[in-house]
């Protein structure tokens, strides 16, 4: 495994579109706040278990296909 894709600690994901970030970042929180998880400010997830993580991930990948899902349709809501 190349040593880029080592578990080191620190985040491997890359936003793709940097103007992107503050989005992500709303809904991140938005979705914390939605399941009751606490965000650490200082940005360390070893204290945040792994269904926690889980969730939030769940949350906002089920939003974005939606938004997705919305945009791809022309905008129609079911």
């Amino acid at each position: 495994m190349p040593a880029s894709q080592q578990s080191g600690g620190g985040s491997r994901n890359q936003v793709l579109v940097p103007q992107a970030r503050a989005g992500l970042n709303s809904m991140k929180m938005e979705a914390a706040q939605s399941l009751g998880v606490q965000i650490p400010s200082d940005g360390y997830y070893g204290n945040v278990t792994a269904r926690e993580t889980g969730a939030l991930g769940g949350y906002i990948t089920k939003n974005l296909v939606a938004m997705a899902e919305q945009q791809l349709s022309g905008g129609i809501r079911r």
